[in-house]
């Protein structure tokens, strides 16, 4: 059977204080459709990290999975960039 594409997105990690997960922040522009002026909306995403190994401010790829929990349907894929 074949299994459809899962949703993968690119974040930053804004809290990480819970065990195996984190929260990813992923923000986009979005034009106003009166006025024209872009405006940034920011989505936040709990994802699970099973090793723990992100800190705050890193740059994460995350993949739609089946719920982890009430509030938990993304994992972490990789860390793409480690916060300086």
């Amino acid at each position: 059977m074949e299994r459809n594409l899962r949703k993968e997105r690119i974040g930053v990690v804004t809290s990480n204080k819970m065990e195996k997960s984190i929260i990813v922040s992923i923000e986009r522009k979005v034009k106003h459709a009166l006025y024209g002026k872009f405006l940034k909306k920011t989505s936040k995403f709990v994802a699970h990290d099973e090793e723990n190994s992100c800190n705050e401010g890193d740059t994460v790829k995350i993949m739609e999975t089946r719920p982890l929990s009430k509030s938990k349907n993304w994992r972490l894929i990789e860390i793409i960039e480690r916060a300086k």
